[in-house]
């Protein structure tokens, strides 16, 4: 996926004196050509902001632009190389392998020896890019033989070696406003580089195509592009000429992450509604329903546990749906799943109780077994005290002894504490009358 303001995959950006035809699609006829015409991104282009600095030609530092997709990050890269006069070089990270990045190094150092030039080198989609490859980039930003300006639509700390970050700026790009997607629009529709006002628009489409578009310039003016095929852009026009809105998610990107994390936390925070919503996007744009499945197994045991026992069994369930009749029809056994757990009582005190058992044990309380629970199904066990004086709770009317079970260290220690939610107000009442008759001194 390309992510730049206005771009398209393939295309590179025209300079302000390249004459454009209407053959060149009108996200790219409508390139913005200087900072006036950029829409959006303001906090990012105050006065004496590094960002204008760059665009001005008085900045030297690499940056990295972050964010999502159609906001500008192609557009931004191209108005630093046209404004500084410096050499432009663009690579594609999935196109481009070390040996490419090391030649384009290498040209950028031989124009840099012969001619003092130096070279603004665009990588998009850096994320992409292996570690072995961003880390041929270091020499070369640190000694700035190149000025790198990297778009990603991933959060740059996850994706981008850490030697790489610490050399660049990293500016995050913010989706545009409706207000933003609706000036893009308007320009395209009246200026000579776009429709030159030769397609008229009911405001109800404008408005539709403001709401399809999601933030994106891109989609917008490649709808729009679709649109004005008809001659005459009505709601009719619009709607038939997308299948569907497309959905601002990104199944190997930053917000891939951002929606299952919001998903995983509404449902966490007992809002059904907006887990469904969460959902359906994930759905809408593709995702693998497997991997939704697990995710709500995970919270089944972890964010659920015993306040209600039917919780895992009902995502496991769904992740066997999911399996063996996949989708469509799996959609609704996620949303079962997803509504289930949504409005069950929430308790973490499972996940409490085993975490706190773990650190006990990586700090060094891990005792002995006691002797009377020890294996005794083998010769010379009595004769070291194995199993002797072990108590079989059923022979017990009430099915508990008292007896220790744990380790001298941790005789009294309370991991499980359960909640007075859902079923573990009735668990709580039990645990405390076990931990009483096991404790109990014989």
């Amino acid at each position: 996926m390309s992510d730049s303001l206005f771009d398209v995959p393939g295309e590179r950006a025209p300079s302000a004196t390249q004459p454009v035809g209407a053959s060149v699609p009108l996200a790219v006829r409508m390139r913005p050509a200087s900072l006036d015409e950029v829409v959006g991104q303001q906090h990012l282009l105050t006065v004496n902001s590094p960002l204008r600095r760059l665009v001005e030609g008085s900045g030297a530092a690499s940056v990295i632009l972050y964010g999502p997709p159609g906001t500008g990050k192609t557009t931004l890269a191209s108005l630093i190389s046209q404004a500084t006069g410096r050499r432009f070089e663009a690579l594609s990270a999935l196109s481009a392998g070390v040996k490419e990045v090391r030649a384009v190094i290498e040209d950028a150092r031989q124009a840099l020896l012969r001619h003092g030039e130096q070279t603004v080198l665009f990588i998009d989609e850096v994320h992409r890019f292996s570690k072995t490859q961003q880390d041929a980039l270091l020499a070369a930003v640190e000694n700035r033989v190149v000025l790198l300006v990297a778009a990603t639509t991933e959060n740059p700390s996850f994706s981008v070696v850490a030697p790489l970050l610490s050399r660049s700026l990293i500016l995050q790009l913010q989706p545009l406003t409706a207000d933003d997607i609706a000036t893009v629009l308007r320009r395209a529709l009246d200026d000579e580089r776009g429709l030159a006002g030769k397609v008229p628009i009911s405001d109800e489409a404008l408005d539709l195509l403001v709401q399809l578009s999601a933030g994106d310039a891109r989609r917008a003016l490649t709808a729009l592009e679709v649109a004005a095929e008809s001659g005459n852009i009505t709601v009719d026009v619009v709607e038939q000429s997308l299948d569907r809105a497309a959905v601002r998610y990104d199944r190997d990107g930053d917000q891939h992450y951002d929606v299952v994390s919001a998903f995983i936390k509404s449902v966490r925070g007992s809002d059904v509604d907006a887990a469904l919503h969460y959902l359906a996007r994930m759905l809408v744009a593709g995702e693998d329903p497997r991997f939704v499945a697990r995710r709500l197994m995970i919270l089944a045991s972890e964010d659920i546990g015993m306040a209600d026992p039917t919780a895992l069994p009902t995502a496991v369930a769904a992740a066997q749906t999911v399996a063996l009749i996949g989708l469509p029809e799996a959609q609704l056994t996620l949303a079962h799943a997803t509504v289930h757990l949504a409005t069950a009582p929430k308790s973490n005190a499972v996940t409490t109780a085993l975490g706190a058992a773990m650190a006990d044990i990586r700090a060094g309380k891990a005792g002995l077994v006691p002797p009377h629970l020890r294996d005794g199904h083998y010769s010379g066990a009595q004769k070291l005290g194995n199993a002797v004086g072990y108590r079989y709770a059923h022979d017990d009317p009430d099915g508990v002894v008292p007896q220790q079970y744990p380790p001298d260290e941790i005789v009294g220690t309370d991991y499980y504490r359960p909640t007075t939610h859902g079923a573990e107000r009735e668990i709580a009442t039990r645990v405390e009358k076990l931990r009483a008759i096991i404790r109990r001194k014989r």
